[in-house]
């Protein structure tokens, strides 16, 4: 976070330095035939004043008994420029539009790789789901903000050098009199970056929490549960209370901005008074043509309009953009810890020593000084009350989140590899894991398992395998076009009650090579007697392999070899189901209140 704080320093131009590389990689070739482009069509305008006056001085001269011969020309050659301004002007912004969307392509693809670089435990910090909202809304804007900048320099740079060449031709003062009107404006612009930068700071976890009430209101996972319980109402009103902050927060930036730009306008106003003012008197002196003056007076208007839309519009993109881009070249210059790729294989032990560990922005900690030693081979059950760090000590385990305090080990055959505690952030190969809280990805059925290992390929024989292991059946009526079925009403498939996700969370675990496999109470929706029947099927195909159960069910516990008893983040007790009962602590006591409670529920 203090990396980003400093980034807080960063102004526009120092912005487009960082940021112009990562844009003109994603297409180089591309990207300078749009700048050509634009340069060109930029002097192709500047030149349409300069044909223009000497259209209009041949015209007057034939008004005055020459002959028409020049007047014809240069009106072909106006003609001629015009066509030629179009066409550019289409095929450039054309061009340019294709080029923005292939570029901004690109740069989803980058921010989603640098995502997938994070840190699992990272998403459970608040202050980084609001530094990514900010950075997505700044990836959008990105392209255009290095563009529009491109801009100035190779279209209305070009066009300004040739109107100033022109005017000074006229009368030295009138290029003068251009500063007197595009400086002030460019300066309020840069003093409403600021604005718009605490702005975006302001405004991102406001628009998340309004774009999370709005799902509970409008999206799948969510409406059924909502209208349900009659809550649409409360999400309507924190919906409006957001928007309303929202609309606030824009508003106070926006009256101070538009004072800003008010005032300055005024100054502008009397620059392009000013240009008229010296035009007229140069006629009236007769310093100028009638078609010089009637060039440059049609001309100015356009000129200044032009530096309305450089100014308002380019350069008032890039003041409102800028808070939410800083963000995005935050994101990807932020350091991101590397994977450490270590294999779990059948041999492998895993000791934790001493190991703690907090979620982002909370004092209490998860897993607290907590040592154990899970040998090769071996089947352990991980049981507790909820909340007693059960589901924390698993990404311990298998390096999805890293301690704070203590270290995670490997030891194959004896040989002892430890890494330090920030080095075990990793998902290892050879793990397999079905969580608590599994995905239910709207694919196929045959992609919503093999996804978790598509380096095996999309074989049915082992499809069916990992189906058949998990009570998946594909034959039945539930899935009409088998593997193929889609998993998503929303996108003209079927959806799944609860319990068939979890038969196909947990095929989809079976699926992924593995020498470790964890299930982590994949099994809540699911009846005792199929729950049995899975954990009976787990604990034969976990032969040989390292497995891990965690579960508040005790009954399916006997299949372990091991069970370790987790209570307020620390382990309490550690042995076997008859050890842990002759124990009478903890353990018993979660035992015998399941019993008396399934013995009470019989008895009904």
């Amino acid at each position: 976070m203090k990396r980003k704080d400093k980034d807080k320093r960063y102004g526009i131009l120092k912005i487009f330095r960082k940021l112009t590389p990562h844009v003109i990689r994603c297409a180089p070739c591309s990207f300078a035939a749009a700048q050509c482009g634009m340069a060109l069509y930029g002097i192709v305008l500047g030149l349409t004043t300069v044909v223009t006056q000497r259209f209009f001085d041949a015209a007057s001269a034939y008004a005055g008994g020459s002959g028409p011969d020049q007047a014809v020309f240069l009106l072909g050659a106006l003609v001629l420029i015009h066509i030629l301004s179009q066409l550019l002007n289409g095929a450039t912004y054309v061009f340019l539009e294709a080029l923005v969307q292939r570029i901004d392509g690109r740069l989803s693809i980058q921010y989603h790789e640098k995502t997938g670089r994070l840190s699992p435990e990272a998403f459970e910090d608040t202050r980084m789901l609001d530094f990514l909202e900010k950075a997505k809304q700044g990836k959008s804007n990105a392209v255009w903000f290095v563009l529009s900048i491109f801009l100035v320099f190779t279209y209305y740079l070009p066009y300004y050098a040739v109107m100033s060449a022109y005017l000074s031709s006229v009368r030295p003062v009138l290029s003068l009199s251009l500063l007197l009107v595009f400086v002030p404006t460019v300066l309020g612009q840069f003093l409403r970056a600021k604005l718009y930068a605490r702005l975006e700071d302001g405004t991102a976890p406001v628009r998340r929490e309004a774009d999370h009430y709005e799902r509970c209101m409008t999206s799948q996972e969510y409406f059924k549960e909502t209208r349900n319980l009659g809550a649409f109402a409360y999400f309507y009103e924190a919906y409006r209370d957001r928007i309303g902050r929202l609309s606030r927060l824009s508003f106070a930036v926006s009256l101070r901005s538009n004072g800003i730009e008010l005032l300055l306008k005024f100054l502008s106003l009397l620059g392009y008074l000013g240009v008229l003012w010296i035009m007229f008197l140069s006629l009236m002196r007769r310093e100028i043509s009638v078609g010089m003056f009637a060039a440059v007076f049609a001309s100015v208007g356009f000129l200044f309009s032009f530096m309305e839309e450089l100014v308002n519009g380019h350069f008032g993109a890039l003041v409102r953009n800028y808070g939410t881009v800083k963000n995005y070249l935050d994101f990807v210059e932020m350091p991101v810890q590397e994977k450490w790729g270590e294999k779990v294989t059948a041999d492998t032990d895993i000791v934790l020593e001493h190991v703690s560990f907090s979620y982002p922005g909370t004092e209490r900690k998860a897993v607290c000084d907590v040592s154990l030693h899970i040998r090769a081979g071996e089947t352990a059950a991980i049981v507790g009350e909820n909340g007693s760090g059960k589901s924390t000590l698993v990404r311990l385990l298998t390096g999805l989140y890293a301690p704070q305090e203590g270290t995670v080990s490997y030891r194959t055959d004896g040989e002892k590899r430890r890494e330090a505690a920030r080095k075990s952030n990793a998902v290892r190969e050879g793990i397999s894991a079905v969580f608590q809280n599994y995905s239910r990805y709207q694919m196929t059925l045959r992609e919503n398992i093999a996804i978790s290992d598509t380096r095996r390929g999309y074989e049915d024989t082992l499809l069916e395998d990992c189906c058949e292991k998990a009570g998946v059946e594909k034959g039945s009526g539930v899935f009409p076009s088998g593997y193929e079925t889609l998993l998503s009403r929303e996108f003209g498939g079927i959806d799944l009650s609860g319990g068939q996700w979890q038969r196909v969370a947990i095929a989809r675990g079976f699926f992924r090579r593995h020498d470790l496999i964890v299930l982590d109470e994949p099994t809540a929706a699911i009846d005792p007697l199929e729950e049995t029947r899975i954990y009976e099927q787990f604990a034969r195909i976990a032969k040989g392999k390292t497995a891990i159960i965690v579960t508040h069910r005790l009954g399916s516990v006997r299949l372990a070899d091991r069970v370790f008893v987790m209570k307020d983040g620390g382990l309490a007790e550690e042995g076997t189901h008859e050890e842990l009962m002759r124990l009478d602590g903890e353990y018993a006591r979660l035992y015998w209140a399941q019993e008396k409670w399934y013995s009470g529920t019989d008895g009904v």
